[in-house]
């Protein structure tokens, strides 16, 4: 093995602040200004200054849509369609044992079929799709119907 024959190091490792004058930054305070806590160690990003923490000086959120984030939403492509049978009537629980959305959601979960993708199978959906899904399913000889509530 010769020196030439060395493969050539193209990225340089990143300077360590406060590491002294041979780290190759700086020496002294290290671009960290003078005093205080954040020159000398990490500070949490919840810290501001004050006892009193941002998050709670928010005003308290009323109303409906306060729960509205607990539930999860999923989508499914028109593509992922495809690993069901003909004539599948594709509703929560066939989703779920195909494992598109989670084993444990409820009633509160949320899917939506989209329209990426290409359906290449008649299949029967009862699930809650957007208008270029619906329109892919008709046009590949399947059925739509939602229940409404």
């Amino acid at each position: 093995m010769k020196l030439h024959s060395l493969l050539k190091v193209k990225s340089t490792g990143k300077k360590r602040l406060g590491q002294g004058y041979g780290s190759g930054k700086g020496g002294h305070t290290s671009s960290r200004g003078q005093k205080g806590q954040k020159s000398r160690g990490s500070v949490r990003l919840s810290f501001t200054g004050s006892s009193w923490v941002w998050f709670k000086r928010l005003p308290f959120i009323r109303g409906k849509s306060r729960f509205g984030g607990l539930s999860k939403r999923y989508t499914v492509s028109l593509s992922d369609l495809n690993k069901f049978k003909a004539g599948t009537t594709i509703n929560l629980d066939t989703l779920r044992a195909a494992g598109l959305i989670g084993k444990s959601e409820g009633v509160k979960t949320m899917v939506r079929i989209v329209g990426s993708g290409i359906l290449s199978k008649k299949l029967t959906v009862t699930v809650p799709a957007s208008s270029a899904a619906v329109i892919a399913i008709e046009k590949a000889g399947g059925s739509y119907s939602v229940k409404t509530e």
